[in-house]
């Protein structure tokens, strides 16, 4: 609870409390919505916060469609093949659509198949 005395009326977030309230916002299971209301907030001011964020404003970035993930570490005795330059990877688009990617292909064009694949 915060208890304004004097003349001020408005609340003065610092950035700290504004990023976390964006994280919470964005969070599995979370609202826009439900942090306006636990926090007694503005959902404008939020929205104004998460575009503020998106555009690098608030010190956040725009590479936010990444998430964090943990590689475990592989059972003792087994090792990767070393596939040379045949190994690659499989993308895979929420169409279904496979794109393999090898050690030889270049990455512009495929940042370009992806770039039209989007569309």
């Amino acid at each position: 609870m915060e208890i304004i005395t004097g003349v001020e009326r408005r609340r003065r977030w610092s950035l700290e409390e504004k990023l976390r309230l964006v994280a919470e916002c964005d969070a599995p299971g979370s609202s826009v919505t439900r942090v306006s209301r636990q926090h007694d907030i503005s959902r404008a001011l939020l929205w104004t916060w998460r575009r503020q964020f998106r555009r690098g404003e608030l010190g956040g970035g725009t590479d936010r469609g990444f998430l964090a993930v943990t590689i475990p570490a592989l059972p003792s005795g087994l090792a990767l093949p070393d596939g040379g330059a045949d190994a690659g990877l499989e993308i895979v688009l929420p169409d279904g659509l496979h794109l393999r990617v090898t050690a030889r292909t270049d990455l512009g064009l495929v940042a370009r198949v992806l770039t039209l694949l989007r569309r």
